[in-house]
């Protein structure tokens, strides 16, 4: 699988298997302005190339205001890492491949409870589904 955007035209139905089904997803914050985010997207790629059960979504901080709203990050890239629409993972991450696959791959046999975060952030998940093409069912966390 590919690294998906709210406008690509495999973020539909990338967002309905995450939402709908419970399915794990990574959300990359990043700006199209930083260096490190453009060499971590080649790195993303490759996890995600590695991983096709997970969906991985590309979210620009400036370009997707709309999505991104008030979410505050501090350095990039930032990582948030979801089951569903329980988010698990919040927080600045090293763009180094083999550290970065390492906690994707920690939080993808993860069954705890979550992870606290600013609203804007929990929020994500419900921000990107008027994108797959219609309002779906709300699932309980």
């Amino acid at each position: 699988m590919a690294v998906v955007t709210p406008t690509s035209q495999e973020s539909e139905a990338q967002i309905r298997r995450w939402v709908d089904h419970g399915g794990l997803a990574v959300v990359a914050l990043c700006a199209a302005w930083c260096d490190t985010c453009a060499q971590f997207r080649g790195t993303l790629d490759r996890l995600a190339q590695a991983r096709p059960e997970i969906v991985f979504v590309w979210l620009d901080i400036e370009d997707d205001s709309a999505i991104c709203g008030d979410i505050d990050v501090e350095n990039f890239p930032t990582l948030a890492i979801y089951r569903g629409e329980r988010l698990l993972h919040y927080g600045v991450s090293l763009p180094q491949e083999g550290t970065v696959s390492r906690l994707i791959d920690a939080f993808a046999h993860r069954t705890d409870n979550g992870a606290s975060a600013a609203q804007a952030v929990l929020d994500l998940p419900q921000k990107l589904r008027p994108r797959t093409g219609g309002k779906l069912p709300s699932r309980a966390a």
